[in-house]
């Protein structure tokens, strides 16, 4: 089944940022794409349990996030057991890895736990990964130097 990708409406915001929040609306949305991209939790029942959601707001929140095509169902059947849907991402999906892990980067240098980060960005050395602005020719940019430009014209 491939990804619905909303419609473009008159009504649609013209901001990327409020697009993104039209979609990765709450906590749980954020906490369900944690767990299938950064943990390969990808079964109902898996997510229900690492989350302690309730069920109904967890299939609410797949819905959503299948709708928008974030998720895609997949359908999976174990021996001797009914036919069942995982939740894997879709390439939009996979994209969020980098939101996801610029906001773990955020909070464990803004919000620490007392014991340290929980999960750690490594690269394939081991080494420490950080998330942050690249230039075209792939170098580093500070974010004090980054400015965000209007693309067109204002109205």
């Amino acid at each position: 089944m491939s990804p619905r990708v909303p419609a473009v409406t008159e009504n649609t915001p013209l901001c990327s940022i409020e697009r993104s929040v039209d979609v990765l609306s709450d906590r749980w949305s954020f906490l369900v794409l944690r767990n299938t991209i950064h943990y390969g939790q990808t079964r109902f029942g898996e997510i229900q349990k690492s989350l302690g959601i309730a069920s109904n707001v967890l299939s609410s929140r797949l819905d959503a996030l299948v709708d928008a095509g974030i998720l895609t169902r997949v359908d999976y059947q174990e021996p001797g057991a009914r036919r069942r849907e995982r939740y894997e991402p879709t390439p939009a999906g996979a994209d969020l890895r980098v939101v996801l892990a610029a906001l773990q980067q955020w909070g464990d240098e803004h919000l620490p736990r007392t014991d340290g980060p929980t999960m750690l960005r490594r690269g394939r050395t081991g080494g420490p990964i950080g998330v942050g602005f690249v230039d075209e020719a792939g170098r580093q940019v500070p974010a004090d130097e980054v400015r965000i430009v209007p693309s067109r014209p204002a109205a």
